[in-house]
């Protein structure tokens, strides 16, 4: 499990389709996730203490997205045959505990994740209405372990940011790299 920073954005890479289904069989495609005001792409898996550790703050904050026209998703792009906990029986687990309100995506062929670049969990893409990458950086200021102080006085970069791309389609020029677990490659 080493830990790694997410690349810096590449401003204007378009999004690359995607066609993937939830554990239970429900197909999303790029098109399908995607709102009127942009779409953020989370590449997370269940058992990274990174994911853990803000999972109920990305909940929250994607619930507040998508009221604001942004569509989300989580992409689980780990080697899920060989790491038990991101089966897609834990994904579902996972996604129920943490009260996601969006699809959380199995990248069975692990295709998705290596097209996008995905290096970690969380791995955070925001794009803005045309569906060009304009924020890849963290959600928040909060690493594990964080006091509930701490949490209560957070930044929220990526809900900050992806308002700002829905509002003017272009996401800041300053990001700090999203910080977490490599992606369990086969």
């Amino acid at each position: 499990m080493a830990l790694l920073d997410t690349p810096l954005c590449a401003f204007g890479t378009p999004a690359v389709p995607f066609d993937l289904a939830t554990p239970v069989g429900e197909r999303h495609t790029l098109a399908s996730s995607a709102g009127p005001n942009g779409l953020l792409i989370a590449f997370i898996c269940n058992n990274c203490p990174y994911v853990v550790a803000v999972a109920e703050r990305l909940a929250r904050d994607a619930k507040t997205l998508q009221g604001e026209g942004i569509g989300v998703v989580a992409i689980m792009s780990n080697d899920n045959q060989n790491y038990a906990a991101d089966s897609p029986e834990n994904m579902k687990r996972f996604a129920e505990k943490y009260g996601f309100d969006f699809a959380y995506l199995v990248d069975e062929t692990q295709e998705i994740g290596r097209t996008y670049g995905a290096v970690c969990t969380p791995d955070f893409f925001g794009y803005n209405a045309d569906l060009e990458l304009q924020y890849r950086g963290r959600l928040d200021d909060c690493r594990p372990g964080a006091s509930p102080e701490q949490i209560n006085a957070r930044s929220t970069d990526l809900l900050d940011a992806m308002r700002q791309v829905a509002k003017t389609g272009q996401g800041p020029r300053e990001q700090v790299a999203s910080a977490g677990c490599s992606i369990k490659w086969r």
